[in-house]
């Protein structure tokens, strides 16, 4: 039950602090952190949760990471189910405290998007269907590939958390103009839960894609990163 509580927790840190950078800063007026200032937020939950509960659950905070860390060995398949439901039930308790928060001023607009993941008309970008579709399966398979060869045990030690939390800072550099950066299907869904409308019909998505992605990417690190024989 620890374990699950790490990651419950966790993954409320991830969707609070990197949503709630998107929902809350990065269009305030005159002092917006922008694009960049929230691809550094979701890198820094990321490093600072690593820091805090690797130890404890290994800090997956992502269905994904869990099914590709599954996939590529390093992971119990019994631990999995319980894994996810934790991740999911954390995004959605961020995504209430951020409703909360977001909801108190007079400005707040839920139909803006609440840090949705979209494509089409609700890409920031506008990109579509299939752009979406091979954006967040390439990202997730490369952040796995990161995630699988920074925690090997041949990689150097202690330094894990930072590769894993400035990939996912480049991850979403380049894919939040594509679809605002999922990478992460608990990440979408705690938001989509409380978007609603289109968010929750484009949810399919962005749990299919990085699912794909995940396993693509254990399948690239059992190939490359095999031990020689």
């Amino acid at each position: 039950m620890k374990k699950y509580g790490a990651e419950f927790f966790g993954t409320f840190w991830l969707v609070l602090g990197g949503c709630g950078s998107a929902v809350l800063a990065a269009a305030f007026p005159g002092l917006g952190i922008g694009f960049l200032g929230v691809a550094l937020a979701f890198g820094l939950t990321v490093l600072t949760m690593a820091f805090a509960i690797g130890h404890i659950s290994g800090c997956h905070l992502n269905p994904a990471v869990s099914i590709g860390l599954w996939a590529g060995g390093r992971f119990p398949g019994k631990d999995l189910v319980p894994y996810i439901v934790s991740q999911v039930i954390g995004a959605a308790v961020a995504g209430g405290v951020l409703y909360v928060i977001a909801s108190g001023t007079a400005g707040f607009d839920l139909s803006a998007g609440f840090a949705s993941n979209g494509y089409g008309e609700h890409s920031p970008g506008g990109y579509s269907l299939v752009a979406a579709l091979v954006c967040e399966i390439v990202m997730t398979m490369m952040f796995l590939l990161v995630i699988l060869g920074a925690t090997d045990k041949r990689a150097p030690q202690g330094f894990a958390p930072i590769a894993i939390g400035l990939c996912l800072t480049l991850i979403h550099l380049i894919s939040i103009p594509v679809t605002n950066t999922s990478v992460n299907p608990a990440r979408s869904t705690g938001v989509a839960l409380f978007a609603g409308g289109w968010a929750l019909g484009q949810l399919w998505l962005f749990w299919v894609a990085p699912i794909i992605g995940a396993l693509l990417g254990a399948a690239v690190y059992r190939f490359v990163g095999a031990a020689e024989k």
